[in-house]
């Protein structure tokens, strides 16, 4: 079965190369991948023909942070839809591939090479997680394969000069974090923050914007806990930061974590600090468990629509999303938010592909770094992706929102942290 396999892998490639393409003008074998002809000349069409596109994610399916396993499903659901009744992207049915890291860097390595390698995938679309993507990216890099809209909002992404092919989606931990500053400077212009972090890029990056956007203000961070993913709970850190006497906690992390301290603060009836907690890890699935009425008042920050937000009963794409969720996810709750922010990445990369100049690997690396006010509509209103020579965060506006009942409610205008703070930085 093996040399059957890859002979046939062969004889589709030999194939691929003998057609060439309509935008392409022809294809040629290189190095074990195809290549444009034509106005495309030389460009890497690894992974894309003229009838499909094949691109690779990498979750934390298991592990710590497997809540974020149900952001594929969104994905899938957008691409079946896709696929099944607009006949793909521009013609080409889209293959989304899915393994799991487990959260583990060396795992994310593992299944890069696997998917760039052996299913010789078009291009990365979604590698979740920092430490996962920053141990990723030399190796994409280095292969120029495009890693894209990755899962992840650490800065890097968009601030790196060396990282061409790499690009995140989602506003970044800094900008996130200039948003609370703002707001804590408006309404809390005294306030003593404690904050527990994840020990990594991630969760210093979002502290390191925080400190940053606080310089030269009343506002302090009295005390602060780290956690490392593989600790069964943060207990300890939790009363550590109780004892500080802070009046604003900043939960900076992902949703396993997430969870563990809003419970924490919840039973801690003598400590009742405002609780912002980091978008990433702000879902409704990781607050119910704790309680909705255990988290009444938390605060987070938001850039896409709430499927449990009435706001969106009318709204087109959401009654799309709910439709097409029931439809090519059947079995899977249309309002869980991970499918949403899914369903909303998925759009963003066909709106990336329909602006491409070259269908290819090139020409999706350069689409990505020159989107003009690209619309989505799972984005919220007024929040377009843009980038530039100068500028690779896609978004960078968010808006403040508040748990009440059973969901979040906006709350106050969406914030355009490009404008208002200038480019993210934590020196």
């Amino acid at each position: 079965m093996r040399v059957s396999a890859i002979g046939c892998t062969a004889l589709l490639l030999l194939a691929v190369a003998a057609c060439g393409g309509r935008d392409s003008g022809g294809e040629t074998a290189t190095g074990g991948g195809t290549a444009a002809a034509g106005q495309c000349a030389g460009q890497q069409t690894t992974g894309i023909t003229d009838t499909s596109i094949k691109l690779g994610g990498i979750y934390p399916l298991s592990g710590p942070a497997s809540a974020y396993g149900d952001i594929p499903t969104g994905i899938k659901a957008y691409f079946d839809y896709v696929n099944a009744e607009q006949g793909g992207i521009d013609g080409r049915k889209v293959e989304f591939v899915v393994r799991d890291d487990g959260y583990s860097p060396p795992k994310a390595v593992e299944e890069a090479r696997r998917l760039v390698e052996q299913e010789q995938v078009f291009a990365l679309f979604q590698t979740l997680g920092t430490p996962s993507t920053t141990a990723v990216w030399d190796y994409t890099n280095q292969r120029k394969v495009p890693q894209v809209f990755v899962a992840t909002g650490a800065s890097q992404w968009g601030s790196n000069t060396e990282h061409p092919w790499t690009i995140g989606w989602q506003p970044d931990y800094v900008s996130e974090a200039r948003v609370y500053a703002q707001y804590l400077k408006e309404e809390k212009p005294d306030a003593k923050v404690a904050a527990l972090y994840q020990n990594d890029d991630f969760g210093k990056d979002l502290l390191g914007g925080f400190k940053k956007a606080i310089e030269g203000t009343g506002i302090q961070v009295v005390a602060e806990e780290s956690y490392e993913v593989a600790d069964p709970t943060v207990d300890a850190q939790m009363g550590n930061l109780a004892g500080s006497g802070a009046d604003v906690f900043l939960n900076i992390t992902t949703p396993k974590f997430g969870a563990l301290a809003l419970a924490a603060d919840a039973k801690n009836t003598k400590w009742n600090p405002l609780h912002i907690v980091n978008n990433v890890a702000a879902s409704r699935t990781v607050l119910e468990p704790v309680g909705f009425e255990n988290v009444q008042g938390v605060m987070s920050a938001t850039y896409y629509k709430d499927p449990n937000d009435p706001t969106w009963d009318d709204d087109a794409e959401m009654k799309l999303y709910k439709q097409k969720m029931q439809q090519y996810a059947a079995g899977k709750d249309p309002n869980i938010p991970y499918h949403a922010f899914g369903w909303a990445a998925a759009s963003s990369f066909h709106k990336a592909m329909d602006a491409v100049a070259c269908p290819t690997r090139e020409g999706l690396r350069d689409s990505v770094r020159n989107l003009n006010n690209v619309e989505v509509p799972m984005l919220l209103p007024g929040i377009t992706m843009k980038t530039g020579p100068d500028d690779g965060f896609p978004i960078e506006s968010m808006q403040l929102m508040e748990f009440k009942g059973e969901r979040w409610e906006l709350f106050g205008e969406v914030i355009d942290t490009r404008a208002e703070f200038g480019p993210p930085t934590t020196e």
